[in-house]
């Protein structure tokens, strides 16, 4: 059966859109296709071939217009390769400006050059002026329509790349994330990580996308266990759980008169309140 929905790539590691193939039937992975975006038209990538694309959005599906030709892919790079040149002009010009605080991060044209947009970020939270900036970029790469479009530090680290904070030679944003999820101070507490800024923070200033990988599946692991300062029985008498290694399924316990022991968590009994009653008036 034909394709009808596919995902599309305008970046190797970006976001996934879909689209309504149309009378084009024979899509395939790895296929350059040309779109209409909210940026013009683009050439994007296609990287999945959608089996159950479930309801479609408001509006429907937007059409795929054509394949991409070999004069398109030229096309593309001959744009691509001016990139570098809109960044130069917008940083010598945001200086000449006095634009405190304002970065300019990258540039993209759409693929027919008919929009450029400019990707900048801010170190303060005040709205920058930039109307002046936006016009004298305008003039020097008319005719096409410009955009200045603010975007937030892991998007700035994702452009930028680099080692990420634990060594890696890459940081996950530029490698596999495409997208980036919410993430918690008690994502970290769950894992037992230390919330030294240091240790939980990224090369982006926000808290680490990794904190996240595992999450679940320590959630899912301390659902089983008892937590920190429950009375337990252990096989060298009653204690008072201290710490707990979630993966390993291993409980540290302080024992009155023994000290701390480890155990594994079918070596354990959780105290009632039954117990911890009758255990109170014999003493």
């Amino acid at each position: 059966m034909p394709p009808s929905i596919v995902g599309v790539r305008f970046n190797p590691i970006g976001k996934i859109y879909h689209f309504d193939c149309g009378k084009i039937t024979d899509l395939t992975l790895g296929d350059y296709v040309v779109v209409e975006t909210s940026r013009g038209k683009q050439l994007g990538q296609v990287s999945q071939i959608i089996t159950d694309p479930g309801s479609p959005p408001e509006g429907g599906w937007k059409l795929i217009e054509r394949r991409a030709t070999p004069r398109d892919l030229v096309t593309r790079q001959g744009w691509q390769a001016r990139e570098p040149e809109v960044v130069e002009f917008a940083r010598d010009r945001s200086n000449e400006l006095k634009l405190i605080g304002v970065k300019i991060i990258s540039s993209e044209f759409s693929f027919d050059g008919t929009r450029l947009t400019v990707f900048f970020s801010t170190e303060t939270e005040e709205k920058a002026d930039l109307k002046s900036l936006r016009q004298d970029i305008q003039r020097r790469f008319a005719p096409s329509q410009v955009d200045l479009r603010q975007i937030g530090p892991r998007d700035v680290a994702k452009n930028l790349c680099g080692i990420g904070a634990c060594g890696l030679e890459k940081r996950c944003c530029c490698q596999f994330l495409s997208e980036f999820s919410s993430i918690s101070i008690r994502m970290a507490k769950e894992q037992g990580i230390s919330l030294t800024p240091g240790e939980i923070t990224g090369m982006c200033g926000r808290l680490r996308c990794c904190l996240s990988y595992e999450f679940e599946q320590y959630t899912e692991a301390r659902s089983h266990l008892p937590k920190r300062n429950k009375e337990v029985k252990t096989p060298v008498g009653v204690g008072k759980v201290v710490d707990v290694r979630p993966l390993q399924e291993m409980i540290t316990v302080e024992i009155p008169e023994v000290g701390y022991r480890e155990f594994h968590i079918s070596e354990l009994t959780i105290v009632t309140p039954t117990e911890e009653k009758s255990s109170g008036k014999q003493q």
